[in-house]
Protein backbone atom coordinates (compact mmCIF):
# COMPACT_ATOMS: atom_id res chain seq x y z
CA UNK A 1 0.00 0.00 0.00
CA UNK A 2 1.33 3.52 -1.04
CA UNK A 3 -1.17 5.93 1.32
CA UNK A 4 0.47 6.12 4.71
CA UNK A 5 -1.94 6.78 7.54
CA UNK A 6 -2.27 7.82 10.87
CA UNK A 7 -6.06 7.03 11.35
CA UNK A 8 -8.16 4.62 9.61
CA UNK A 9 -9.35 5.83 6.48
CA UNK A 10 -13.08 4.65 5.63
CA UNK A 11 -13.88 4.52 1.74
CA UNK A 12 -17.35 5.11 0.80
CA UNK A 13 -19.78 5.44 -1.47
CA UNK A 14 -23.59 6.28 -1.58
CA UNK A 15 -26.75 4.53 -3.65
CA UNK A 16 -30.08 7.36 -3.57
CA UNK A 17 -33.46 7.23 -4.73
CA UNK A 18 -32.04 10.72 -6.25
CA UNK A 19 -30.34 13.47 -5.80
CA UNK A 20 -31.86 15.55 -3.47
CA UNK A 21 -30.36 15.95 -0.21
CA UNK A 22 -32.97 17.28 1.59
CA UNK A 23 -35.67 14.85 0.35
CA UNK A 24 -33.97 11.73 -1.09
CA UNK A 25 -32.73 8.70 1.32
CA UNK A 26 -29.75 6.29 0.95
CA UNK A 27 -30.57 2.84 -0.51
CA UNK A 28 -27.23 1.41 -0.16
CA UNK A 29 -23.77 1.99 1.70
CA UNK A 30 -20.58 0.56 1.01
CA UNK A 31 -17.85 1.47 2.65
CA UNK A 32 -14.01 0.17 2.86
CA UNK A 33 -12.27 0.92 5.97
CA UNK A 34 -7.96 0.96 5.79
CA UNK A 35 -6.41 0.87 8.35
CA UNK A 36 -2.66 2.21 8.82
CA UNK A 37 -1.33 -1.27 8.32
CA UNK A 38 -2.75 -1.57 5.51
CA UNK A 39 -5.84 -4.39 6.76
CA UNK A 40 -9.10 -3.77 5.05
CA UNK A 41 -12.10 -3.62 6.77
CA UNK A 42 -16.16 -3.79 4.36
CA UNK A 43 -18.76 -3.29 4.98
CA UNK A 44 -21.52 -3.33 2.64
CA UNK A 45 -25.63 -2.67 2.95
CA UNK A 46 -28.76 -2.34 1.83
CA UNK A 47 -31.04 0.31 3.57
CA UNK A 48 -34.90 1.00 3.26
CA UNK A 49 -35.49 4.20 2.61
CA UNK A 50 -38.79 4.36 3.59
CA UNK A 51 -39.73 6.32 0.26
CA UNK A 52 -40.31 4.53 -3.44
CA UNK A 53 -37.74 4.56 -5.45
CA UNK A 54 -37.83 6.41 -8.89
CA UNK A 55 -37.63 4.17 -11.55
CA UNK A 56 -35.26 6.19 -13.00
CA UNK A 57 -32.75 5.75 -10.39
CA UNK A 58 -33.58 2.29 -10.16
CA UNK A 59 -32.43 2.27 -13.60
CA UNK A 60 -29.24 3.79 -12.44
CA UNK A 61 -27.78 1.92 -9.51
CA UNK A 62 -30.11 -1.81 -9.92
CA UNK A 63 -31.92 -1.48 -6.51
CA UNK A 64 -35.69 -1.88 -6.81
CA UNK A 65 -38.19 -1.17 -4.36
CA UNK A 66 -38.86 -5.08 -4.00
CA UNK A 67 -34.92 -5.39 -3.47
CA UNK A 68 -35.24 -3.21 0.09
CA UNK A 69 -38.69 -3.62 1.55
CA UNK A 70 -37.07 -5.88 4.11
CA UNK A 71 -34.24 -4.36 4.75
CA UNK A 72 -33.62 -2.35 7.79
CA UNK A 73 -34.00 1.29 7.56
CA UNK A 74 -30.95 3.97 8.19
CA UNK A 75 -32.55 4.96 11.89
CA UNK A 76 -32.13 1.14 12.22
CA UNK A 77 -28.50 0.56 11.13
CA UNK A 78 -26.97 4.29 12.21
CA UNK A 79 -25.72 3.70 15.65
CA UNK A 80 -23.90 0.62 14.60
CA UNK A 81 -22.28 2.52 11.47
CA UNK A 82 -21.52 5.69 13.72
CA UNK A 83 -19.87 3.01 15.99
CA UNK A 84 -18.07 1.71 12.56
CA UNK A 85 -16.36 4.54 11.13
CA UNK A 86 -15.56 5.96 14.76
CA UNK A 87 -11.66 7.47 14.60
CA UNK A 88 -11.50 7.27 10.87
CA UNK A 89 -10.99 9.68 8.72
CA UNK A 90 -13.05 10.03 4.99
CA UNK A 91 -12.60 9.62 1.59
CA UNK A 92 -14.55 8.65 -1.64
CA UNK A 93 -15.19 10.07 -4.87
CA UNK A 94 -17.50 13.17 -4.81
CA UNK A 95 -18.30 12.99 -1.71
CA UNK A 96 -18.11 16.68 -0.72
CA UNK A 97 -20.93 17.53 -3.49
CA UNK A 98 -23.19 14.83 -2.52
CA UNK A 99 -22.26 11.57 -0.16
CA UNK A 100 -20.67 13.35 2.96
CA UNK A 101 -23.81 15.96 2.65
CA UNK A 102 -26.28 13.17 2.28
CA UNK A 103 -24.78 10.47 4.78
CA UNK A 104 -24.48 13.49 7.61
CA UNK A 105 -28.39 14.64 7.03
CA UNK A 106 -29.32 10.82 7.57
CA UNK A 107 -27.67 10.64 10.77
CA UNK A 108 -29.27 14.27 11.58
CA UNK A 109 -32.40 12.68 10.59
CA UNK A 110 -31.69 9.74 13.28
CA UNK A 111 -30.45 11.36 15.67
CA UNK A 112 -27.42 9.84 15.71
CA UNK A 113 -23.87 12.14 16.60
CA UNK A 114 -21.94 12.08 13.39
CA UNK A 115 -19.56 15.38 12.86
CA UNK A 116 -17.66 14.96 9.51
CA UNK A 117 -16.07 18.41 10.32
CA UNK A 118 -13.61 16.53 13.58
CA UNK A 119 -12.42 14.35 10.78
CA UNK A 120 -9.78 14.59 7.68
CA UNK A 121 -11.63 14.54 4.17
CA UNK A 122 -10.19 13.28 0.89
CA UNK A 123 -11.95 13.43 -2.75
CA UNK A 124 -10.39 11.43 -5.03
CA UNK A 125 -12.54 13.53 -7.99
CA UNK A 126 -10.48 16.79 -6.73
CA UNK A 127 -7.10 15.46 -6.86
CA UNK A 128 -7.90 13.67 -10.49
CA UNK A 129 -9.97 16.89 -11.86
CA UNK A 130 -6.61 19.20 -10.92
CA UNK A 131 -3.87 16.31 -12.69
CA UNK A 132 -6.53 15.27 -15.44
CA UNK A 133 -8.72 18.39 -16.27
CA UNK A 134 -11.65 17.34 -17.96
CA UNK A 135 -11.61 20.06 -20.92
CA UNK A 136 -11.77 20.24 -24.64
CA UNK A 137 -7.51 19.54 -24.98
CA UNK A 138 -7.57 16.87 -22.74
CA UNK A 139 -10.51 14.87 -24.71
CA UNK A 140 -9.07 16.05 -27.69
CA UNK A 141 -5.23 14.52 -26.66
CA UNK A 142 -7.03 11.56 -25.18
CA UNK A 143 -9.25 10.37 -28.35
CA UNK A 144 -7.37 12.21 -30.77
CA UNK A 145 -3.78 11.67 -29.54
CA UNK A 146 -3.14 15.29 -30.80
CA UNK A 147 -2.10 18.85 -28.74
CA UNK A 148 -4.74 21.18 -29.50
CA UNK A 149 -3.80 24.11 -30.71
CA UNK A 150 -5.06 27.94 -30.22
CA UNK A 151 -7.07 26.17 -27.86
CA UNK A 152 -9.67 28.48 -26.84
CA UNK A 153 -9.90 29.92 -30.10
CA UNK A 154 -13.63 29.53 -31.66
CA UNK A 155 -13.18 27.93 -35.01
CA UNK A 156 -10.02 25.69 -33.70
CA UNK A 157 -12.36 24.29 -30.02
CA UNK A 158 -14.92 23.68 -33.23
CA UNK A 159 -12.79 21.48 -35.22
CA UNK A 160 -11.47 20.01 -32.33
CA UNK A 161 -15.12 19.26 -31.09
CA UNK A 162 -15.36 17.45 -34.24
CA UNK A 163 -12.69 15.70 -34.26
CA UNK A 164 -13.46 14.15 -30.74
CA UNK A 165 -16.84 13.15 -31.53
CA UNK A 166 -15.76 11.50 -34.74
CA UNK A 167 -13.52 9.41 -32.74
CA UNK A 168 -15.67 8.58 -30.02
CA UNK A 169 -18.08 6.90 -32.10
CA UNK A 170 -15.34 4.91 -33.63
CA UNK A 171 -14.07 4.57 -30.11
CA UNK A 172 -16.71 3.15 -28.47
CA UNK A 173 -18.62 1.15 -30.86
CA UNK A 174 -18.19 -2.11 -29.61
CA UNK A 175 -18.47 -0.91 -25.64
CA UNK A 176 -21.64 -2.25 -23.74
CA UNK A 177 -23.01 -1.50 -21.08
CA UNK A 178 -26.03 -3.05 -19.00
CA UNK A 179 -29.31 -2.40 -18.78
CA UNK A 180 -31.60 -2.93 -15.58
CA UNK A 181 -32.00 -6.76 -16.46
CA UNK A 182 -28.57 -7.28 -17.15
CA UNK A 183 -28.61 -7.51 -20.72
CA UNK A 184 -25.83 -5.70 -23.20
CA UNK A 185 -26.67 -2.73 -24.65
CA UNK A 186 -24.05 -0.11 -27.09
CA UNK A 187 -24.64 3.00 -25.93
CA UNK A 188 -23.07 5.08 -28.39
CA UNK A 189 -23.94 5.05 -32.07
CA UNK A 190 -22.73 6.00 -34.88
CA UNK A 191 -26.27 7.73 -35.57
CA UNK A 192 -27.24 11.21 -34.68
CA UNK A 193 -30.30 10.57 -33.44
CA UNK A 194 -29.54 7.75 -31.27
CA UNK A 195 -25.92 10.25 -29.88
CA UNK A 196 -29.06 12.67 -29.43
CA UNK A 197 -31.20 10.65 -27.29
CA UNK A 198 -28.28 9.55 -25.55
CA UNK A 199 -26.91 13.12 -24.31
CA UNK A 200 -30.54 15.53 -24.70
CA UNK A 201 -33.53 13.50 -25.05
CA UNK A 202 -35.26 14.63 -21.88
CA UNK A 203 -34.28 18.29 -22.50
CA UNK A 204 -37.08 21.00 -23.10
CA UNK A 205 -35.38 24.29 -21.62
CA UNK A 206 -32.03 25.02 -22.44
CA UNK A 207 -31.13 25.80 -18.74
CA UNK A 208 -32.53 22.66 -17.58
CA UNK A 209 -35.21 24.58 -15.49
CA UNK A 210 -37.98 21.93 -17.45
CA UNK A 211 -37.15 18.47 -18.33
CA UNK A 212 -38.78 15.62 -19.61
CA UNK A 213 -39.55 12.64 -17.18
CA UNK A 214 -39.35 8.86 -18.41
CA UNK A 215 -42.69 9.11 -19.43
CA UNK A 216 -41.91 12.02 -21.80
CA UNK A 217 -44.02 14.30 -19.59
CA UNK A 218 -42.61 17.89 -19.22
CA UNK A 219 -41.83 18.07 -15.24
CA UNK A 220 -40.12 20.68 -13.00
CA UNK A 221 -36.76 20.28 -12.69
CA UNK A 222 -36.22 22.78 -9.58
CA UNK A 223 -37.81 24.23 -6.52
CA UNK A 224 -40.35 23.05 -4.70
CA UNK A 225 -42.63 21.57 -7.67
CA UNK A 226 -39.59 19.43 -8.79
CA UNK A 227 -40.52 16.17 -10.47
CA UNK A 228 -43.94 17.51 -10.20
CA UNK A 229 -45.41 17.60 -14.80
CA UNK A 230 -45.63 21.50 -15.21
CA UNK A 231 -49.16 21.27 -16.35
CA UNK A 232 -50.29 20.13 -12.94
CA UNK A 233 -48.22 22.12 -10.91
CA UNK A 234 -50.04 25.17 -12.81
CA UNK A 235 -53.14 23.70 -12.04
CA UNK A 236 -52.42 24.01 -8.39
CA UNK A 237 -50.78 27.12 -7.99
CA UNK A 238 -51.89 29.28 -11.87
CA UNK A 239 -49.45 32.03 -10.36
CA UNK A 240 -46.46 29.74 -10.36
CA UNK A 241 -46.92 31.07 -14.53
CA UNK A 242 -46.70 34.92 -13.52
CA UNK A 243 -43.59 33.70 -10.75
CA UNK A 244 -42.14 32.60 -13.59
CA UNK A 245 -42.46 34.78 -16.00
CA UNK A 246 -42.01 38.26 -14.04
CA UNK A 247 -39.05 36.42 -12.68
CA UNK A 248 -35.00 35.66 -13.21
CA UNK A 249 -35.34 33.69 -15.70
CA UNK A 250 -34.08 33.15 -19.17
CA UNK A 251 -36.29 34.16 -22.10
CA UNK A 252 -36.01 30.26 -23.33
CA UNK A 253 -37.74 29.08 -20.30
CA UNK A 254 -40.44 31.30 -20.28
CA UNK A 255 -40.66 30.38 -24.01
CA UNK A 256 -40.82 26.75 -23.53
CA UNK A 257 -43.20 27.41 -20.05
CA UNK A 258 -45.36 29.28 -22.18
CA UNK A 259 -45.64 26.72 -24.97
CA UNK A 260 -46.47 23.88 -22.39
CA UNK A 261 -49.28 26.24 -20.79
CA UNK A 262 -50.51 27.19 -23.98
CA UNK A 263 -50.71 23.22 -25.06
CA UNK A 264 -53.30 22.55 -22.03
CA UNK A 265 -55.69 24.99 -23.91
CA UNK A 266 -55.04 23.68 -27.61
CA UNK A 267 -56.18 20.28 -25.53
CA UNK A 268 -59.70 21.58 -24.94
Amino acid sequence: MNLKLRNPLAFFDLETTGTNITTDRIVEIAIVKVLPNGEKITKEMRINPTIPIPYESSLIHGIYDEDVKDKPTFKQIAKDLANFLEGADLAGFNILKFDLPMLAEEFLRAGVAFDPSARKIVDVQRIFHLMEPRTLSAAYKFYCQKELVNAHSALADTLATFEVLDAQVEYYKDVALLDKDGKPYYPVQNDVQALHNLTASNIVDFAGRIVLDEKGVAVFNFGKYKGVPVLEALKKEPSYYDWMMNGDFPLNTKQKLTQIRLSQFNQK
